[in-house]
């Protein structure tokens, strides 16, 4: 198919690259500004971006496609023109950024294609890889839509479901359902006629918002069951990692394992046993999680060998 591609980190360079490998034409590229990134602040182009130039196809990096503004009628008019002259069949879009008008999304003859990272209706938004760890659920996919106007309301085409494992973070979860992502979009385009034809509506009584992550929500509640705060720490990897403090020291909390057997003393937050496996919290249901890696302000993360020779921190401490 003659094709425009609408995404812009890894998730969505991961699609592009399934797309150019199964020999579909990339007519072009849309993806975000560069941004600053690094301890210089240099621009930087987007995982998509890095992409298609790789394989010499044109990119384009509107601020918006809004058409209340001169710069999104322009922007809106010049994609019109590459719809028209490359005969585009379809969009597929895989987190953009941006907001696509219903003006864009019927520009392509099949329309606009979207590859989420939720099994819709369950988490529509930002961040939903995070909000399924969170949430505790056991499983979660991707969904293939046909967009429309609202936010990730769009009718379902195709879903492949993926386990989340108890070992799951964000960022193995996130590099699991990238290359399914993928998979999803190439398989969906081969009998994209089929799926159109028989798409699902989405039950909006099930829709829950994934709301992008905050560093406030990093701060780890003691109070929480083990189980709770097991999937905060790994919900919130690569960012923006969940913390706890002593004293007026700050903790990145990295890694930690769910322990099986009942903590029989101590307070919530309360250290009880450090040894080269790790450092051992009692929480809030009389349950307990072993801390194996941290971060000191200013410092590296430290495995738990790296933590008991440290030697910072003491059993009876606690942790708020």
């Amino acid at each position: 198919m003659n094709l425009i591609f609408a995404g812009t980190p890894e998730f969505a360079a991961t699609a592009l690259q399934a797309l150019i490998d199964t020999g579909h034409n990339i007519c072009a590229v849309y993806t975000q500004p560069d941004r600053p990134s690094g301890r210089g602040q240099k621009l930087t182009p987007s995982a998509v971006k890095a992409l298609a130039l790789t394989h010499s196809i044109p990119v384009y990096q509107p601020i918006h496609l809004k058409s209340s503004t001169e710069e999104g009628r322009a922007a809106q008019a010049e994609l019109a023109q590459i719809v028209a002259e490359h005969n585009v069949d379809a969009m597929i879009v895989a987190a953009y950024g941006l907001i696509l008008p219903q003006t864009v999304l019927d520009m392509p003859r099949l329309g606009c294609l979207n590859i989420h990272a939720s099994l819709l209706p369950r988490w529509r938004g930002a961040a939903p890889i995070h909000r399924a760890i969170l949430a505790g659920d056991a499983e979660t996919g991707i969904t293939i839509m046909q967009m429309d106007a609202g936010l990730d309301t769009g009718d379902m085409l195709y879903t492949a479901t993926l386990p989340i494992e108890s070992t799951d973070t964000s960022a193995t979860l996130h590099d699991r359902l990238a290359t399914l992502g993928g998979e999803a979009v190439v398989h969906s385009l081969e009998k994209l006629a089929h799926y159109q034809e028989s798409r699902t509506k989405q039950n909006n009584d099930l829709a829950n918002y994934a709301a992008k992550l905050t560093k406030a929500e990093g701060k780890i509640d003691w109070s929480l069951s083990a189980v709770v705060l097991d999937r905060l720490v790994r919900g919130l990897q690569p960012w923006p990692v969940a913390y706890t403090q002593i004293g007026d020291d700050v903790l990145r909390v990295w890694s930690v394992e769910l322990l099986e057997t009942a903590a029989n003393e101590g307070q919530s937050g309360e250290i009880i046993n450090i040894d080269r496996l790790g450092i051992t919290v009692r929480c809030g249901d009389g349950q307990s999680l072993r801390l194996t890696q941290l971060q000191w302000a200013g410092g590296k993360p430290l495995n738990s060998v790296q933590i008991l020779q440290a030697q910072k921190l003491q059993i009876g401490q606690q942790l708020q």
